[in-house]
């Protein structure tokens, strides 16, 4: 079992910046994946960024060279850089863990709110 509290969203102007930090307890977070996903209104949530339990990065391609995912396994947590931030990018950010022993199963966090606009 895996508990996820997400910070850091908010207003920001385009063109700004934003980090938010995902932190993780209730297991071992060396033996999960990571991710953020993200869902605006009336859209299905869709993968934003995630990194894997040995490194692996993947990024979607509306937010390749401006986001960056990084995770710190003695801290337990993940964080997502957002610079250069555009209107599209409003949506609530949601944190993802999903393990890689037994049989794969998906955890969220509650949740936090960006917003860009002027």
């Amino acid at each position: 079992q895996v508990q996820l509290v997400e910070s850091g969203g908010g207003l920001v102007q385009p063109g700004g910046s934003l980090r938010l930090s995902c932190a993780a307890s209730g297991s071992i977070f060396s033996l999960f994946d990571m991710g953020w996903y993200r869902q605006a209104p009336g859209n299905q949530r869709e993968l934003v960024a995630s990194i894997t339990s040995n490194g692996r990065i993947n990024y979607a391609d509306s937010v390749k060279g401006r986001f960056t995912i990084s995770r710190d396994n003695t801290k337990n947590t993940v964080d997502l850089q957002m610079n250069s931030v555009k209107p599209e990018d409003t949506a609530v950010y949601y944190c993802n863990a999903a393990r890689i022993y037994g049989v794969r199963r998906n955890y969220w966090g509650q949740g936090t709110q960006v917003t860009v606009s002027s």
